[in-house]
């Protein structure tokens, strides 16, 4: 792990509160949204779930090509299932950041859309924007889509107003 240590600890403590948020939404408003813009509750909290995979495609590839690549989705039909795929997802993105070494964490890994190239950074900076801010972005979408819908919010860094 090395001196990307810090980096992995601190997903592990992002995803305790995106766990409390997952596990908040209930399965008979997967189908929720709150404009016709939006991803209904459930493509989202499936969305939040897959996240960590990033980290997967970060640490073993050299690039990921949004027209070529496949990413595997997260479904889910329930709230189970999305907190199931997230635990697997954050499992395997632990596993791979865990064993990786500070020569794979400098690589540089490009993130492109066809013939264009969105950025390219060092690994560790991929993780930091698609994997955790990434995940604290659609995380905190989901608070907000929880509040609209009167379920409580679980409190990310302190108590929320629902837990005082």
């Amino acid at each position: 792990m090395g001196q990307f240590a810090a980096l992995i600890h601190e997903l592990k403590h992002e995803a305790t509160g995106t766990r409390r948020m997952l596990e908040n939404i209930s399965t008979d408003k997967l189908t929720w949204k709150p404009h016709e813009k939006s991803k209904t509750l459930g493509q989202l909290a499936a969305h939040v779930a897959e996240i960590p995979r990033w980290a997967n495609h970060i640490m073993t590839e050299r690039e990921f090509n949004m027209a070529t690549n496949v990413f595997d989705r997260v479904k889910g039909s329930s709230k189970e299932e999305i907190i199931t795929s997230f635990e697997q997802v954050l499992a395997r993105a632990v596993e791979v950041l865990e064993h990786a070494n500070d020569e794979e964490w400098t690589m540089n890994w490009a993130f492109k859309s066809g013939d264009h190239t969105v950025f390219d950074l060092p690994r560790f900076a991929a993780v930091r924007s698609m994997v955790m801010n990434h995940l604290i972005h659609h995380r905190g979408q989901l608070s907000v889509y929880l509040r609209l819908l009167n379920i409580p919010v679980p409190g990310m860094y302190g108590p929320s107003a629902d837990e005082r």
